[in-house]
């Protein structure tokens, strides 16, 4: 919940009530936003 709450800056009640399927769902969203965000750092100053 914490990669949720940090890349989407929801705070942990607002998760709460969410279904475990709908967490995974949003984690995955959340690590696909930080390894596009990663990789655009990463990659684009060489």
């Amino acid at each position: 919940m914490a990669d949720i709450a940090f890349v989407f800056h929801w705070p942990p009640d607002v998760m709460d009530d969410l279904p475990i399927e709908d967490l995974a769902l949003w984690r995955e969203k959340a690590r696909q936003r930080l390894k596009a965000q990663h990789e655009a750092t990463h990659h684009g100053s060489r």
